[in-house]
């Protein structure tokens, strides 16, 4: 799990990173604009397709921390160890749609290569987003199965300390 961790935390620098390079390219656009009626060109579009691949960045992160909402409504009155069973049954399902949405990026950003699809103004190829959401959806999905097979880290604390967050 150290490994998948680490996988997760550098995923989550990398769209940290992503989001800073939007902010700062935004910054420059408008004040660009404001001062001297230049913009970068085609911003807008780098914009959206950072921030895509920046989100499936974060999944990792977001998972392996357990991050997600989880409505406990129906479930806060039963045993905890109903809840856990509950909780890594969740996290099999998690995993089985990473895996495909990762599938379904595969064939997408194949899809975009084969036919050269790009954006409108700068013509960015398409299948570079692809490629780079296509790790971060399989690590979520591995952290969710090994979630749903082990359990949560915390809960094997007293059992493996190595899986000590």
């Amino acid at each position: 799990m150290k490994l998948l961790e680490n996988l997760a935390k550098l995923c989550a620098i990398l769209a940290g990173v992503l989001l800073t390079f939007i902010t700062l390219m935004t910054c420059v656009s408008i004040v660009g604009r404001e001062t001297v009626g230049k913009t970068i060109s085609g911003d807008f579009e780098l914009s959206g397709v950072a921030a895509g691949a920046a989100i499936a960045l974060f999944m990792p992160w977001c998972q392996f921390k357990r991050g997600n909402i989880m409505v406990d409504f129906f479930t806060a009155k039963t045993s905890e160890t109903t809840q856990n069973n509950l909780e890594r049954f969740g996290a099999f399902l998690l995993a089985a749609v990473m895996a495909l949405v990762a599938w379904r990026t595969v064939l997408g950003g194949l899809n975009a290569y084969s036919s050269n699809s790009g954006t409108m103004l700068l013509g960015f190829p398409e299948y570079v987003v692809y490629c780079a959401m296509v790790p971060p959806l399989v690590l979520t999905a591995l952290i969710a199965l090994h979630q749903g097979v082990f359990g949560f880290a915390e809960d094997n604390v007293e059992a493996n300390p190595e899986f000590a967050v």
